[in-house]
């Protein structure tokens, strides 16, 4: 590939379920994907998702912070591999960020970091019970001194505020229900325990400083015992024992105390009391985060998220002084349940501010965000499109036939469908529909045309799911993909509460009850849940669907399942004309060790099973004229069966390597046009072998060595003047893209992708676009076992 480029496309990966992983500041929001670091602009009005994934960690993102100062803007994260990453900007277009150094002085998972950019300092919290202090100067950051907590408990979050005077107090809590203060009085000195405020019954999972105009200071601090403490620190002499109107309650065994505590320097202390308990979420608060202050006037107003699946603003009434709930998003308490399609979103587990206040954001248990801005007009929050995408392994990848939308499945338990967002002279990607909301983690995934794919998983057996008529109709709308002729399709699809199975339901007018599913009588497992009932308005959208949406309205009714296996699946893959479904389970013997064949008119197996290996299946392909079936597997073999010309849709043995590499082969694929004989196979021995089928056999051509374990292997879907096209990828999740001579197969051009490109994790699946998009480049999707989907536009 001589002019080989490659750009990104589209990216997707959802946040990480902890309460310090993200961070929000003037036109970026950094937050852990997996053990990536995503950035993303939530105020970019193109909705252009993430921007890029910056990898160096080896494991979970815990903690991210964006530190800004008068030099430039530092990203600081930390681990669950213990490490402390700094992120400086990069001199390249991409990725924006390059990390600048790595801090191993922790010996156990990085759980909060705050910053103090005024004094170049930040504090870090570890699950190896310190609290370390750093300071960040040109030369990089540089450990003044590390704090062990006693009695020993493990900090979940920390705080950071600067004292009149230039001291400096930081606020420590976690696995314990108390909140210790460390105050440094005078620069170049240490921090020092200085008092212990108690009243909360909970692990504390939130904490975080405001000035009042008064230059008072207001600690809160949000815990699993379902309430919020405000703190004050005031200046000068003790503030009054008075509590507000509202706190004056006993809460559990303990009556609520106002113990005065001094902290500070000795040339200016600070008492430190109890201001008030807040009181409505129903379940554990995982953030509790200050309102920017816009103005040096303007009253706090404080964002709760909590497990209870909502968020919620607190302010101090103007008249009385008393903490009061003035707004709440998200979902009434009523609708908890099951974390499934007909349930709850399993919580908020993040609530953040926009730096100017106007809007905020939250991350549930699905890893997608939700956003909601402020309408100063109607005095109303409401919600905007938002991003998502898998928290686990994404297992397989499959384009549409005609190339209209991407599926991916993933050990999240989800299938997901993005596609492309076309108004005007604007194009993004995004997640359209979540067809199938499991019971088991999802293995693999291919397409039966437009309208239907078919989808394995652990529970041993495959299901077939058609496209609902809600979904034809968005995709159609918003991103110009033909519709489907009316009465082809059921109107949308519904989960029973206690099944696994999609049924197909027909969507109710605005004003009607549900009318129960379609295709006979149900009994009382396959009841429907009112929530998650489909109005025929509800998915009438001018955007893509939002997290509402897509967590219980636009799953596919499911259309067939197929048994036969006895292990879990592992590999799937339809033939060209949509008529042939062949399978494999994982096995370690022969009699698991078999294909399967299914047909697509009744769905019925076709037997005998197809019988070559001895061990797993891993991948399996039809030839572009589906005269072949290719395998291979973990027992180092490759086999190609041939259409049975006497017998309609049966295959028999054609030809078989039982030495095809010299470890397991891990993918294959079929290459395209005047080649649609020759394949290849890419395996664990770091090479990937180009064959080409003649005389009952098949020759090796070519062999590709790889610097990794090869995982992934696609053939592009044309050949160009330059030759066959090809990409493979490897266990570290690099790509390379390659080019063979269209005669001779040789490898002419072979072209690695930037590494900043790649994912972080092996490559699971590569499988290239059917179609050309518009201006003639070929998009390549990417899975990867870091939980990222990856378009690539290459060209060349």
């Amino acid at each position: 590939m001589t002019d080989a480029h490659a750009r990104v496309e589209y990216l997707a990966a959802g946040g990480n379920r902890h309460p310090s992983a993200a961070d929000w500041a003037s036109g970026l929001l950094a937050f852990g994907a997996g053990q990536n670091v995503a950035l993303w602009n939530p105020e970019d009005e193109r909705h252009n998702g993430i921007s890029a994934l910056l990898h160096g960690h080896t494991d979970h993102v815990n903690a991210v912070k964006i530190y800004d100062d008068s030099r430039k803007r530092h990203l600081i994260s930390g681990g669950a591999d213990s490490t402390i990453r700094i992120w400086a900007p990069s001199d390249q277009d991409y990725p924006p960020f390059k990390q600048v150094q790595c801090l191993t002085d922790h010996q156990g998972s990085i759980n909060t970091i705050s910053v103090l950019p005024e004094l170049s300092l930040f504090i870090t919290g570890s699950a190896d019970g310190t609290v370390k202090v750093w300071d960040l100067s040109d030369t990089g950051a540089k450990l003044v001194q590390s704090v062990s907590l006693k009695p020993r408990y493990l900090p979940l979050t920390t705080a950071i505020a600067l004292l009149a005077d230039g001291a400096v107090v930081i606020a420590v809590a976690g696995t314990a229900s108390s909140i210790q203060l460390y105050v440094r009085e005078e620069a170049g000195a240490e921090f020092a325990l200085q008092a212990t405020l108690t009243g909360h019954e909970g692990w504390i999972r939130s904490l975080d400083f405001v000035q009042e105009g008064n230059g008072d200071l207001l600690l809160a601090s949000s815990s699993q015992d379902k309430y919020i403490r405000l703190w004050r620190l005031h200046k000068g002499a003790v503030a009054t024992e008075s509590l507000t109107a509202g706190a004056a309650l006993t809460v559990g065994k303990e009556a609520l105390s106002n113990r005065a505590h001094q902290v500070g320097s000795p040339s200016v202390k600070y008492s430190a009391t109890f201001e008030a308990l807040l009181i409505g979420h129903e379940d554990w608060i995982y953030t509790a985060r200050w309102a920017p202050q816009t103005t040096s006037c303007s009253s706090p107003t404080l964002l709760s998220a909590s497990a209870d699946n909502s968020l919620s603003m607190w302010s101090a009434d103007e008249a009385s002084g008393v903490w009061i709930c003035g707004t709440r998003l998200g979902e009434l308490s009523a609708q908890k349940g099951s974390t499934s399609a007909t349930g709850s979103t399993g919580g908020f587990w993040t609530g953040m501010w926009q730096p100017d206040g106007r809007a905020v954001v939250s991350l549930g248990r699905t890893g997608s965000w939700r956003r909601w801005q402020h309408d100063k007009e109607k005095d109303m929050w409401l919600q905007q499109v938002g991003i998502g995408g898998h928290t686990q392994e994404v297992q397989s990848l499959a384009w549409a036939t005609d190339g209209s939308y991407l599926l991916t499945t993933s050990a999240d338990q989800t299938t997901r469908l993005f596609a492309e967002w076309k108004r005007e002279d604007q194009r993004s990607w995004h997640e359209f529909s979540r067809p199938q909301i499991h019971g088991y983690d999802l293995n693999c995934i291919d397409s039966l045309g437009p309208n239907r794919f078919i989808s394995g998983a652990d529970e041993k057996l495959l299901r077939v799911f058609d496209k609902p008529k809600a979904i034809d109709n968005l995709l159609s709308k918003l991103s110009g993909t033909a519709a489907t002729v009316d009465g082809e399709l059921a109107d949308a699809a519904n989960m029973p509460v206690l099944g696994l199975s999609n049924k197909a339901v027909t969507a109710a007018e605005d004003d009607e009850q549900p009318n129960g599913i379609v295709d006979g009588d149900t009994d009382d497992r396959e009841v429907v849940d009112p929530k998650s009932v489909v109005h025929k308005s509800t998915l009438d959208l001018d955007h893509p669907p939002l997290e509402d949406h897509l967590a219980r309205h636009t799953l596919w009714p499911e259309h067939e399942k197929l048994y036969g296996h006895g292990y879990e699946i592992c590999a799937v893959a339809t033939s060209r004309d949509g008529s042939l479904v062949a399978t494999a389970c994982k096995a370690s013997s022969i009699e698991h060790a078999v294909i399967r064949l299914y047909e697509t008119t009744s769905w019925r197996e076709i037997k005998p099973s197809l019988t070559a290996h001895t061990l797993t299946v891993t991948s399996l392909a039809f030839s572009e004229d589906d005269q072949y079936l290719l395998s291979v597997g973990r027992d180092r073999q490759w086999a190609i069966f041939e259409k049975d010309a006497e017998a309609t849709n049966s295959f028999k043995p054609f030809a078989s390597n039982p030495k095809g590499h010299a470890r397991m082969i891990l993918d294959c694929s079929w290459a395209y046009g005047a080649a649609k004989h020759v394949f290849a196979t890419a395996g664990r021995d770091k090479s990937v072998k180009i064959w080409r089928v003649a005389d009952r056999s098949a020759e090796c051509v070519t062999t590709i060595v790889a610097s990794s374990s090869v995982t992934a292997f696609a053939f592009a879907p044309r050949t160009s003047g330059n030759g066959i096209q090809l990409a493979y990828g490897t266990e570290d999740g690099s790509i390379q893209l390659a080019t063979l001579h269209e005669a001779t197969l040789r490898a002419e051009k072979s072209t690695p992708l930037s590494k900043a490109m790649c994912p972080s994790g092996a490559v699971t699946r590569l499988q290239w676009r059917p179609r050309r998009s518009v201006d003639g480049n070929d998009l390549l999707g990417v899975a990867s076992e870091d939980g990222s989907i990856r378009m690539l536009m290459i060209s060349g």
